[in-house]
């Protein structure tokens, strides 16, 4: 081979390799893109639970103040 050839050569694996890295890049680009729209998906469900968690935690702690089944008598205090 000659030297030109030999030059030739060096730039297209030069390139080849280039286009690859650039290929990856772009790929975990991507899949971080993909990964940071899931994680605010997530984050906005789980606020929208803890939400609901409160106010189904007010509401049975309303039913059991407003039954007399969780109520302490005095009675119940004497057996003790």
């Amino acid at each position: 081979m000659n030297n030109n050839t030999s030059v030739y050569m060096e730039n297209q694996v030069e390139m080849e390799e280039k286009t690859r890295l650039i290929n990856q890049v772009l790929e975990l680009q991507h899949t971080l893109e993909d990964l940071s729209a899931r994680v605010d998906a997530v984050k906005e469900e789980n606020l929208k639970l803890k939400s609901e968690n409160q106010v189904l935690g007010q509401y049975i702690e309303n039913l059991m103040s407003a039954s007399s089944v969780f109520q302490t008598t005095d009675n119940k205090s004497k057996r003790k």
